[in-house]
């Protein structure tokens, strides 16, 4: 009997308990790989707290959600994330018509943004208030896909600042696909791969995945920080290996693995961000279809 259908059609009376959560696991039939299909934790741990977005009203400009009630354009709007970016609008953001959730879509000049964040105005939202500190055992995740692959830089993670730019930030971690180096400045050896990027006081560290990322794929991103301030990641439910070599702006090669991170910096509060934005004079786009986040309720 496979381990797959050990406890497959079997009945239960009474609760069932396990001491490190439930997985939703799926096989690829072709080359047998296992994929964990689990978004955020199925039975809710009561030591975490967990925020969930199904963007079930479309982000809008900061200025459109501040907006009185009884104006149309604010009562459509989501109350805790928002847009922005240069030369995003409120229209910009979108339902996608052909799959769930969210289309972000920058306005059609080079190095126009479309940035989805947390409403970040003070008290807004729990999103922003509850802080998603290092030292909290954050977990992160994402589902996104692209509708072209042109020339476009997305990112998507934990920053300290809407800023694409890894020399941005002194800490971060985030996911990122840029098809060139003209408006980043960042040389990655392969523009095809998805790479993981994170940085510990200033020393950046850029992991290459094997992965060649697709038009219309979806990419369901996660990172966890543990308890030593270490990240593991995965994508499509699958773990990859995280370098801890600093300094090769290229990209270090990565498979699959678990090997995690260097330690983060203690005690850094980081925001989720998911972006896109044009390496030249044409619109590009990225469907959101969820984030969620979770972390110790107490430090």
């Amino acid at each position: 009997m496979t381990k797959e259908n050990i406890m497959a059609k079997t009945s239960f009376q009474g609760p069932v308990r396990s001491k490190n959560n439930y997985k939703l696991y799926s096989t690829t039939a072709s080359t047998g790989v296992e994929h964990d299909r689990t978004i955020s934790d199925p039975a809710m741990d009561a030591r975490r707290f967990y925020l969930e977005e199904w963007f079930l009203q479309r982000p809008g400009l900061n200025a459109n959600i501040d907006q009185v009630s009884t104006v149309e354009v604010q009562r459509a709007l989501n109350r805790n994330w928002e847009a922005l970016g240069t030369n995003v609008t409120t229209a910009l953001v979108t339902f996608a018509s052909t799959s769930a959730g969210i289309l972000a879509t920058t306005a059609g000049a080079d190095q126009d943004q479309a940035i989805i964040t947390p409403h970040l105005d003070t008290a807004a939202t729990a999103w922003a208030g509850c802080l998603w500190g290092t030292e909290n055992e954050v977990h992160w995740e994402t589902s996104i896909q692209l509708p072209a692959i042109d020339n476009q830089n997305v990112w998507a993670g934990l920053k300290l600042t809407n800023v694409p730019e890894l020399a941005t930030d002194a800490d971060q971690a985030y996911f990122q696909f840029l098809t060139d180096a003209d408006n980043s400045g960042q040389a990655f050896t392969d523009f095809t791969k998805l790479h993981f990027v994170y940085s510990v006081n200033g020393t950046d560290y850029i992991s290459q995945l094997p992965i060649t990322v697709a038009a219309d794929t979806v990419y369901h991103l996660k990172l966890e920080i543990d308890s030593d301030r270490k990240i593991a990641i995965f994508v499509n439910g699958i773990q990859y290996n995280v370098t801890s070599t600093s300094g090769s702006t290229g990209g270090t090669a990565v498979t699959t693995g678990t090997t995690k991170s260097a330690a983060l910096t203690d005690d850094i509060d980081l925001i989720p961000y998911v972006g896109i934005e044009a390496g030249a004079a044409a619109a590009e786009a990225v469907n959101v279809h969820y984030v969620c986040c979770s972390r110790n309720v107490y430090e």
